[in-house]
Protein backbone atom coordinates (compact mmCIF):
# COMPACT_ATOMS: atom_id res chain seq x y z
CA UNK A 1 0.00 0.00 0.00
CA UNK A 2 1.45 3.30 -1.01
CA UNK A 3 2.05 5.80 1.82
CA UNK A 4 -0.26 8.92 1.70
CA UNK A 5 1.99 11.94 1.11
CA UNK A 6 1.99 14.57 3.94
CA UNK A 7 2.85 18.09 3.95
CA UNK A 8 2.51 20.05 7.50
CA UNK A 9 2.84 23.67 7.61
CA UNK A 10 4.62 25.05 11.31
CA UNK A 11 3.97 28.19 12.17
CA UNK A 12 6.22 28.24 15.30
CA UNK A 13 5.97 31.19 17.03
CA UNK A 14 4.55 33.53 14.17
CA UNK A 15 1.41 35.61 13.57
CA UNK A 16 -1.09 37.72 15.02
CA UNK A 17 -5.49 37.67 14.31
CA UNK A 18 -5.11 39.14 10.93
CA UNK A 19 -1.89 37.79 9.56
CA UNK A 20 -3.61 34.22 10.88
CA UNK A 21 -6.95 34.85 8.69
CA UNK A 22 -4.84 35.92 5.58
CA UNK A 23 -3.21 32.70 5.76
CA UNK A 24 -5.70 30.48 6.23
CA UNK A 25 -8.00 32.17 3.01
CA UNK A 26 -4.88 31.78 1.09
CA UNK A 27 -5.26 28.13 1.78
CA UNK A 28 -8.64 27.94 1.57
CA UNK A 29 -9.01 29.76 -1.89
CA UNK A 30 -6.07 27.25 -3.12
CA UNK A 31 -6.44 24.41 -5.42
CA UNK A 32 -4.56 21.52 -4.20
CA UNK A 33 -4.26 17.83 -4.91
CA UNK A 34 -7.30 15.64 -3.12
CA UNK A 35 -7.56 14.28 0.39
CA UNK A 36 -6.61 10.94 -1.39
CA UNK A 37 -3.17 11.89 -2.65
CA UNK A 38 -2.06 14.66 0.28
CA UNK A 39 -2.72 15.02 3.85
CA UNK A 40 -2.18 18.35 5.09
CA UNK A 41 -2.01 19.35 8.83
CA UNK A 42 -1.17 23.42 9.54
CA UNK A 43 0.47 24.08 12.99
CA UNK A 44 -0.32 27.53 14.30
CA UNK A 45 0.38 28.93 17.77
CA UNK A 46 -1.77 27.42 20.81
CA UNK A 47 -3.75 30.73 21.27
CA UNK A 48 -4.67 30.43 17.69
CA UNK A 49 -5.50 27.21 17.63
CA UNK A 50 -9.79 27.45 17.75
CA UNK A 51 -9.54 30.22 15.50
CA UNK A 52 -7.86 27.98 12.72
CA UNK A 53 -10.02 25.24 13.30
CA UNK A 54 -13.24 27.06 12.84
CA UNK A 55 -12.21 28.54 9.29
CA UNK A 56 -10.30 26.07 8.00
CA UNK A 57 -11.26 23.70 4.92
CA UNK A 58 -12.31 20.67 5.83
CA UNK A 59 -10.00 18.93 3.99
CA UNK A 60 -7.17 20.49 6.00
CA UNK A 61 -6.67 19.83 9.91
CA UNK A 62 -4.75 21.50 12.05
CA UNK A 63 -2.34 20.60 14.37
CA UNK A 64 -0.71 21.83 18.04
CA UNK A 65 3.37 22.34 17.92
CA UNK A 66 3.25 20.81 21.44
CA UNK A 67 1.47 19.15 24.20
CA UNK A 68 2.52 18.17 27.74
CA UNK A 69 4.03 15.02 28.81
CA UNK A 70 1.26 13.60 31.41
CA UNK A 71 -2.34 14.47 32.59
CA UNK A 72 -2.82 18.37 33.36
CA UNK A 73 -2.72 19.75 36.67
CA UNK A 74 -0.02 22.11 38.56
CA UNK A 75 1.99 22.70 34.87
CA UNK A 76 2.16 26.05 34.69
CA UNK A 77 2.02 27.73 30.80
CA UNK A 78 1.56 23.68 29.98
CA UNK A 79 -1.16 22.40 27.23
CA UNK A 80 -2.62 19.20 28.03
CA UNK A 81 -2.87 16.35 25.21
CA UNK A 82 -6.71 16.40 26.91
CA UNK A 83 -7.26 19.69 26.14
CA UNK A 84 -6.19 19.36 22.58
CA UNK A 85 -8.66 16.61 22.58
CA UNK A 86 -11.56 19.19 23.55
CA UNK A 87 -10.57 21.10 20.98
CA UNK A 88 -11.25 18.44 18.55
CA UNK A 89 -7.20 18.90 17.56
CA UNK A 90 -6.25 15.81 15.17
CA UNK A 91 -2.77 16.37 15.60
CA UNK A 92 0.22 17.29 17.38
CA UNK A 93 4.08 18.40 16.65
CA UNK A 94 6.65 16.59 19.28
CA UNK A 95 10.00 16.94 19.98
CA UNK A 96 10.71 19.91 17.22
CA UNK A 97 14.52 20.48 17.59
CA UNK A 98 14.12 23.90 18.21
CA UNK A 99 12.70 22.45 22.08
CA UNK A 100 15.34 19.52 22.16
CA UNK A 101 17.65 22.26 21.79
CA UNK A 102 16.36 25.64 23.73
CA UNK A 103 13.96 23.57 26.54
CA UNK A 104 17.18 20.70 27.27
CA UNK A 105 13.37 18.08 25.47
CA UNK A 106 15.79 14.88 26.16
CA UNK A 107 14.59 11.46 23.93
CA UNK A 108 13.48 10.12 26.67
CA UNK A 109 11.17 12.84 27.42
CA UNK A 110 10.09 13.06 23.66
CA UNK A 111 9.03 9.57 23.57
CA UNK A 112 7.11 10.16 26.92
CA UNK A 113 5.74 12.87 25.28
CA UNK A 114 4.72 10.77 22.40
CA UNK A 115 3.34 7.35 24.33
CA UNK A 116 0.82 9.96 25.87
CA UNK A 117 -0.46 11.78 22.67
CA UNK A 118 -0.76 8.82 21.04
CA UNK A 119 -2.91 7.40 24.12
CA UNK A 120 -5.49 10.13 24.04
CA UNK A 121 -6.11 9.38 20.03
CA UNK A 122 -3.95 11.87 19.03
CA UNK A 123 -1.75 11.92 16.15
CA UNK A 124 1.78 13.02 15.93
CA UNK A 125 4.46 14.46 13.82
CA UNK A 126 7.72 12.96 15.69
CA UNK A 127 10.77 15.02 15.09
CA UNK A 128 14.25 14.23 15.05
CA UNK A 129 17.33 15.28 13.43
CA UNK A 130 21.31 15.93 13.76
CA UNK A 131 22.98 19.10 14.15
CA UNK A 132 25.87 20.51 11.97
CA UNK A 133 28.47 19.60 14.58
CA UNK A 134 26.78 15.32 14.48
CA UNK A 135 27.13 15.26 10.72
CA UNK A 136 30.61 16.63 9.98
CA UNK A 137 31.46 13.95 12.97
CA UNK A 138 29.64 11.17 10.69
CA UNK A 139 27.43 10.76 13.53
CA UNK A 140 24.16 11.50 11.73
CA UNK A 141 22.56 7.84 11.56
CA UNK A 142 23.62 6.87 15.24
CA UNK A 143 21.85 9.86 16.02
CA UNK A 144 18.77 9.68 14.67
CA UNK A 145 18.50 5.98 15.41
CA UNK A 146 18.83 6.84 19.05
CA UNK A 147 15.94 9.77 19.04
CA UNK A 148 14.00 7.02 16.64
CA UNK A 149 14.78 4.38 19.21
CA UNK A 150 13.44 6.43 22.53
CA UNK A 151 10.22 6.64 20.52
CA UNK A 152 9.75 3.13 19.56
CA UNK A 153 10.63 1.95 23.12
CA UNK A 154 7.49 3.72 24.41
CA UNK A 155 5.10 3.27 21.22
CA UNK A 156 3.42 -0.53 20.14
CA UNK A 157 1.45 0.92 17.40
CA UNK A 158 2.85 3.11 15.17
CA UNK A 159 -0.55 3.74 12.88
CA UNK A 160 -0.78 7.41 13.68
CA UNK A 161 3.16 8.15 13.98
CA UNK A 162 4.69 10.11 11.13
CA UNK A 163 8.27 11.01 11.52
CA UNK A 164 9.93 13.84 10.53
CA UNK A 165 13.50 13.83 9.73
CA UNK A 166 15.05 17.58 10.33
CA UNK A 167 18.76 18.17 9.77
CA UNK A 168 18.91 20.80 12.92
CA UNK A 169 21.70 22.58 10.29
CA UNK A 170 19.06 23.13 7.84
CA UNK A 171 16.41 24.36 10.02
CA UNK A 172 15.75 28.07 9.26
CA UNK A 173 19.40 28.43 7.97
CA UNK A 174 18.56 28.69 3.84
CA UNK A 175 20.87 25.46 3.66
CA UNK A 176 18.81 22.10 2.50
CA UNK A 177 19.88 19.05 2.76
CA UNK A 178 20.43 17.57 -1.17
CA UNK A 179 17.41 15.45 -1.64
CA UNK A 180 20.34 12.28 -2.39
CA UNK A 181 21.56 13.32 1.61
CA UNK A 182 17.97 13.10 2.67
CA UNK A 183 16.97 9.96 0.83
CA UNK A 184 20.03 8.10 2.82
CA UNK A 185 18.98 9.21 6.17
CA UNK A 186 15.26 8.48 5.32
CA UNK A 187 16.27 5.24 3.70
CA UNK A 188 18.39 3.93 6.78
CA UNK A 189 15.34 5.24 9.37
CA UNK A 190 13.11 3.00 7.64
CA UNK A 191 15.89 0.05 7.27
CA UNK A 192 16.35 0.89 11.27
CA UNK A 193 12.31 0.21 11.68
CA UNK A 194 12.82 -2.76 9.72
CA UNK A 195 15.59 -4.31 12.55
CA UNK A 196 13.96 -2.33 15.70
CA UNK A 197 9.99 -2.57 14.98
CA UNK A 198 8.78 -4.75 12.25
CA UNK A 199 8.93 -4.46 8.64
CA UNK A 200 5.02 -3.46 8.03
CA UNK A 201 5.76 -0.41 10.23
CA UNK A 202 8.81 0.43 8.32
CA UNK A 203 6.22 0.42 5.22
CA UNK A 204 3.58 1.92 6.47
CA UNK A 205 5.13 4.89 8.41
CA UNK A 206 5.42 8.00 6.36
CA UNK A 207 8.67 9.91 6.75
CA UNK A 208 8.74 13.10 5.97
CA UNK A 209 11.76 15.43 5.21
CA UNK A 210 11.89 19.51 6.73
CA UNK A 211 14.41 21.90 6.83
CA UNK A 212 14.39 25.22 4.47
CA UNK A 213 12.00 22.83 2.04
CA UNK A 214 10.34 25.53 0.01
CA UNK A 215 8.45 26.02 -3.81
CA UNK A 216 11.98 25.68 -5.59
CA UNK A 217 13.23 22.72 -4.15
CA UNK A 218 10.05 20.22 -2.74
CA UNK A 219 9.56 18.37 -6.21
CA UNK A 220 12.77 17.12 -6.29
CA UNK A 221 12.61 16.38 -3.01
CA UNK A 222 9.55 14.44 -3.03
CA UNK A 223 10.36 12.31 -5.97
CA UNK A 224 12.99 10.76 -4.00
CA UNK A 225 11.57 7.34 -2.60
CA UNK A 226 11.79 7.02 0.67
CA UNK A 227 10.50 10.47 1.57
CA UNK A 228 7.08 10.68 2.14
CA UNK A 229 6.36 14.56 2.63
CA UNK A 230 7.78 17.58 4.64
CA UNK A 231 7.11 19.53 7.38
CA UNK A 232 7.58 23.41 5.86
CA UNK A 233 8.78 25.89 8.26
CA UNK A 234 8.39 29.43 7.33
CA UNK A 235 7.30 28.80 3.73
CA UNK A 236 4.46 27.65 5.61
CA UNK A 237 3.64 31.68 6.13
CA UNK A 238 3.77 32.37 2.45
CA UNK A 239 1.80 31.57 -0.94
CA UNK A 240 4.71 29.07 -2.16
CA UNK A 241 3.02 26.43 0.71
CA UNK A 242 0.76 25.70 -2.16
CA UNK A 243 2.95 24.43 -4.25
CA UNK A 244 5.05 22.63 -1.79
CA UNK A 245 1.48 20.56 -1.15
CA UNK A 246 1.14 20.00 -4.74
CA UNK A 247 4.31 18.61 -4.82
CA UNK A 248 2.78 15.77 -3.89
CA UNK A 249 1.52 14.82 -7.66
CA UNK A 250 5.16 13.52 -7.93
CA UNK A 251 4.57 10.91 -6.02
CA UNK A 252 0.73 9.89 -7.30
CA UNK A 253 1.41 11.08 -10.80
Amino acid sequence: MARKFFVGGNWKCNGTTEEVKKIVTVLNEAEVPSEDVVEVVVSPPFVFLPLVKSLLRPDFHAAAQNCWVKKGGAFTGEISAEMLVNLGIDWVILGHSERRQLLNESNEFVGDKVAYALSLGLKVVACIGETLEQRESGSTIEIVAAQTKAIAFKVSNWDNVVLAYEPVWAIGTGKVATPAQAQEVHYELRKWLVSNVDAEVASKTRIIYGGSVNGANCKELAAQLDIDGFLVGGASLKPEFVDIIKSATVKSG
